[in-house]
């Protein structure tokens, strides 16, 4: 750019001269303590002012190269000559005495390098854009950095480290001091944090793991886990607070893991397994504030969570096998081993409720505790003991709380109580053999008019349903759904049998065969009344309903009977079979077990029991001889004239004739699951190995797990029926055969 014509041309030894005194002020202003040193706007303008003419002037009397030079020559030799030294004599007199005087030179050094910018100025619009030369700012920091910041670093970072450690220990000190010093480290950088990262973060890092080094040694020797865990939260907290006090933000990821690493991680199994306050400990106490404090602090450590997961799941094994040690100790000492055991499923059920708290509340849901649970369970829930499966039992417990009779509990405590045996139920490997029971007692419930609520059968299949899918409640449903369905048809023939001359008050229910468990159905020889009714409800069925067919399941059946013993009459809750016995007693007679075997036509496995609820149990209204609780084949029988009870209405049970569940037709079914299973994949895949084969079908299956050599079996037999072939260049490899 020219000069303006006719200006006077200003050199450079005339124009610097005035330059150099207002720049020997400011230094003065410096030295004296005058941080906030202004000039007046006459005296800025006119310094201004001749910089520019000299930038302004054409050549050889443009400046502007020159007065580039010597602002780096002022800045140098003010530096050099002044706060080097001065620094130096502070060198070695304590961190404090250092970090204080950088700290006053450093700023002194940001208001010198604002005054000779704005001096400056047209420099940096022309000047240097055009050279591409350092901004002055640039060439300012630069010239610290070389004649200050290099020589005084070491000393001034062993300065912040001491102090640093000092409030570690308790001591205060001057957070202000330290926050400027780093933010000198920051500016260092040139605009990046390499000179803070090299200089003072990673000595930082260093020194910090010594420290904690040395207390971790202090802590492990003398505190038990909880106290230890209490210092560790305490010294991760102080860390991230100093970070957000007085060091760059960047540090507290790399400051924090250096932390963990010597406090937590170098001792998280001494931690965990100590004796006396470890994890089992902690457990075995209910210590749940201490345990979450473990779970946040271990969080923090790559797979820190997996040993501690391994202990939860280890003790929630270890408490589980109690309770059916306890079970064991009860069957040793000669209590009856049944299918009902209430005291032992509540308790495997409160203490998974204990335990999933425990894993919901103190891990917060942790996707690795919600495994340890589930593999501790798996275990615990599938050791059987005694001749009862625990699927039965589980079952069992369900019937209690689900008949009326059974459990007292209010609509809310049932539904309660079935959240958590389905909870249970969740870990059972035979899911498949706790439906047949389910399906035995559920039908037992039905039939016999002893369920508390309809609501509540619905409620516990939609949970079942929920947990296994619509196959494996489909015939649960479809029992609830006869039952609804049959009332109508219940009526109408009612009101038909109304029009009878009948001594009976005779009703039906009509199952659907695919639905109900099956049952024995002995060809009892009924009343004539009896017959009479069925042959009725037999006409009026087949006018309706042609192409069903009948079959009748007495075993089933229930009657009431209105006895007289002495002067004193009695409303008997029997079955179908009872009610046909008593009905023989008639008229005082006396007979032997052949003869009432041949009249019934029921055949010695069915009268045993028969015989024994009606003249053994507690209520004996058929007096037996010889007189024992066994029936033998040699015993006769009579009405008991005897009998009296403070209550009319008495409720005889009988034993039932079939088993809780048919083990045989469940491992038939689960033969054609596997098999189904097997044809599937085949159909799917064409080609496979043995063991690929093994896996994918173990995978499929949901309601049981079988053993590889069952499900081989299933596969050979496949062969056999041609559905698979063996490959004949690898007997390993099977083929499908479409």
């Amino acid at each position: 750019m020219a000069a303006n014509q006719g200006q006077k041309i200003v050199f450079l030894e005339e124009g610097w001269e005035d330059v150099k005194k207002a720049i020997d002020k400011l230094e003065e202003m410096l030295n004296g303590g005058m941080t906030t040193s202004k000039f007046a706007t006459n005296e800025y303008i006119d310094i201004y002012t001749k910089c520019y003419d000299m930038c302004t002037q054409r050549s050889p009397y443009n400046w502007s190269r020159e007065l580039y030079q010597r602002h780096g020559e002022t800045i140098e030799n003010y530096l050099t000559s002044t706060v080097l030294p001065a620094l130096r004599e502070k060198t070695g007199q304590g961190g404090t005495i250092l970090l204080t005087e950088l700290q006053l030179r450093w700023s002194n050094h940001q208001i010198m390098n604002k005054w000779l910018k704005k001096f400056f100025v047209y420099l940096d619009r022309y000047y240097v854009k055009h050279h591409t030369l350092p901004t002055l700012s640039q060439a300012g920091l630069k010239s610290f950095r070389q004649h200050i910041y290099e020589e005084t670093k070491k000393d001034a970072t062993e300065s912040i480290l001491h102090l640093i450690n000092a409030e570690r220990e308790g001591e205060i000190i001057d957070k202000s001091l330290v926050k400027s010093i780093v933010e000198l480290f920051e500016s260092m950088g040139m605009g990046s944090l390499d000179a803070y990262n090299a200089d003072l973060e990673e000595p930082l890092l260093e020194s910090t793991r010594e420290y904690y080094a040395k207390k971790r040694q202090e802590w492990i020797a003398t505190d038990s886990t909880p106290d230890y865990l209490i210092k560790a939260e305490a010294a991760l907290n102080e860390e991230r607070n100093r970070v957000a006090d007085y060091l760059n933000q960047s540090s507290e990821s790399k400051l924090l893991k250096v932390v963990e690493e010597e406090i937590l991680e170098k001792v998280e199994t001494v931690l965990l397994e100590k004796e006396g306050s470890g994890c089992r400990v902690l457990l075995a106490n209910d210590k749940s504030e201490d345990l979450q404090r473990m779970f946040q602090l271990f969080s923090r450590l790559e797979n820190g969570l997996n040993p501690m997961a391994s202990i939860v799941e280890n003790f929630i094994s270890t408490m589980g096998m109690d309770v059916i040690n306890r079970r064991q100790a009860r069957l040793d000492g000669g209590e009856k081993d049944k299918p009902d055991d209430p005291k032992f499923v509540k308790a495997l059920i409160d203490l998974h409720e204990k335990y999933l708290g425990v894993v919901k509340k103190d891990f917060s849901g942790h996707s690795l505790f919600q495994k340890a649970l589930k593999d501790a369970f798996v275990e615990i829930v599938n050791k059987d003991i005694g001749q009862h499966t625990n699927a039965e039992l589980m079952s069992t417990y369900c019937d209690r709380v689900l008949k009326s009779g059974g459990e007292k509990l209010s609509e809310s405590e049932v539904e309660e109580s079935l959240d958590r045996i389905v909870q249970l139920f969740s870990y059972l490997t035979d899911k498949d053999l706790f439906a047949d029971i389910y399906r035995n007692h559920l039908a037992k419930r039905l039939l016999n008019q002893r369920s508390a609520s309809d609501d509540a059968e619905k409620v516990m299949i939609a949970k079942l349903k929920m947990q296994c899918g619509t196959h494996f409640t489909s015939k649960m449903e479809g029992m609830l759904a006869d039952l609804a369905v049959g009332i109508e048809q219940r009526n109408e023939f009612e009101a038909k049998m109304r029009q009878q001359d009948t001594k009976l008050d005779f009703g039906v229910q009509v199952l659907t065969t695919g639905f109900w468990p099956t049952y024995k159905s002995p060809e009892v020889t009924l009343t004539d009344d009896m017959s009479k009714c069925m042959d009725l409800f037999c006409d009026w069925h087949d006018n309706k309903h042609q192409k069903r067919k009948l079959t009748w399941v007495f075993s089933l059946g229930n009657a009431s009977v209105r006895a007289t013993f002495g002067k004193k009459s009695y409303d008997l809750q029997v079955t179908t079979l009872q009610a046909v016995a008593l009905n023989a007693f008639n008229d005082g007679k006396t007979l032997t077990f052949t003869e009432l075997a041949k009249l019934l036509n029921l055949d010695e496995a069915i009268m045993k029991p028969l015989m024994h609820s009606l003249s053994c149990g507690k209520y004996k209204v058929i007096s037996k001889t010889p007189a024992s609780n066994k029936i033998n084949a040699t015993d006769k029988f009579k009405s008991n004239q005897k009998f009296s009870s403070n209550m009319r209405k008495i409720r005889i049970p009988m034993a039932s004739l079939d088993a809780s569940h048919n083990t045989k037709r469940v491992e038939e079914d689960r033969s054609i699951a596997i098999e189904a299973a097997v044809v599937r994949i085949m159909k799917a895949r064409k080609t496979l190995q043995h063991q690929q084969l093994i896996a994918e079908v173990l995978s499929q299956l949901a309601f049981f797990k079988p053993q590889p050599r069952v499900i081989k079996k299933r596969i050979e037999a496949l062969i056999e029926r041609e559905y698979l072939e063996r490959s004949a260049d690898n007997m390993n490899v099977y083929n499908y055969l479409a």
